[in-house]
């Protein structure tokens, strides 16, 4: 039963990474377009907005996910199967893409871009590859 509650609750924080995932990057494509426009008061309420996202869910989210993965891994003896070895390459990915943005954010909030407008909304599709990866190894267990 117990391993259940713990799957119910890495699946609930999973939605709520992703969602954070999903709406960050659009927040940096909003913040860049306000530094491009030169309206410095909109970029500093997207530097606002963004920290808020991060503390509040973002980062939580990852780090509950992650440590609900493992426990899940531990108590269903799952480590020795492929399945998870690949599941847990995408995750790491998906945790690395999430320190990228949360590094262009920043730079965002110092007034650098290094990024057109057209790559920010590319890489915004990044997390629906990665979870849509992980969820078929997750359910299929191809391997």
């Amino acid at each position: 039963m117990t391993y259940l509650w713990l799957f119910a609750a890495h699946i609930l924080f999973v939605v709520f990474w992703m969602a954070g995932l999903f709406i960050f990057p659009r927040y940096l494509v909003y913040h860049q377009e306000a530094l491009a426009r030169g309206d410095g008061a909109d970029a500093a309420r997207w530097v606002e907005r963004e920290g808020k996202l991060r503390s509040i869910i973002l980062t939580p989210a990852m780090i509950i996910v992650i440590a609900l993965g493992l426990a899940l891994a531990s108590i269903g003896q799952h480590w020795m199967e492929g399945w998870l070895h690949a599941k847990l390459l995408f995750v790491i990915a998906l945790a690395g893409y999430h320190g990228w943005a949360v590094g262009y954010a920043r730079k965002l909030g110092g007034g650098r871009a290094t990024l057109s407008g057209k790559t920010l909304r590319l890489v915004n599709e990044v997390p629906a590859v990665g979870l849509i990866a992980i969820v078929i190894l997750a359910v299929v267990k191809p391997f």
